[in-house]
């Protein structure tokens, strides 16, 4: 919908014909009716100290456009900041990142179990393992170091993973069936 030449009666024709509509949209964008409101009688007298605006192609984003503004304005001059208190309830409800002391114990299981399967690990596969996934280093270096292949290191890393994903896995579903 474009406005006339002259678009102040138009905009605050739309803004009182709208205003439900636009009080709804504006308090998503600012996430409280309240200020929305606000905003939008700021925008009403804003229209009213106006003698002509022009050019308005799209009422409903300039209304909004200008509101948006005003809300912001509001609120840099009120300073408004976070009280402590409110600080500390958002903390509060914020979920803990860290891991449990249940969590923790189930993590230390299985690193012990990881721990005891590679320890079973022929030698060179146990090498060929620590050294490509904790030492970090290339394959080719790991082939070039212990002197064999690289299709044998790349041999002997899958049969490594294969071996603790099928022991590992077996041993969470045991333990996952005696916690039922």
């Amino acid at each position: 919908m474009s406005v006339p030449e002259n678009a102040l009666p138009a905009l605050r024709n739309f803004l009182v014909s709208r205003y439900d509509e636009l009080k709804q949209r504006l308090a998503r964008r600012l996430g409280n009716a309240e200020q929305a409101g606000d905003a939008l009688q700021d925008t009403w007298l804003r229209l009213e100290s106006r003698d002509d605006i022009d050019g308005v192609r799209d009422p409903a984003s300039y209304l909004l456009r200008v509101a948006v503004n005003l809300a912001y304005d509001q609120l840099g001059r009120q300073g408004r900041l976070a009280s402590a208190e409110e600080i500390e309830a958002l903390l509060d409800e914020a979920p803990d990142p860290a891991p449990g002391p249940a969590q923790i114990a189930e993590d230390r299981s299985e690193m012990a179990a990881l721990a005891a399967l590679i320890a079973r690990m022929p030698a060179r596969r146990r090498q060929v393992l620590v050294m490509v996934r904790w030492e970090h280093l290339p394959q080719r270096e790991v082939a070039a170091r212990l002197g064999i292949s690289l299709r044998t290191v790349e041999k002997e890393l899958k049969d490594a993973h294969d071996f603790c994903a099928a022991r590992m896995g077996r041993a969470l579903a045991q333990r996952a069936s005696h916690e039922k």
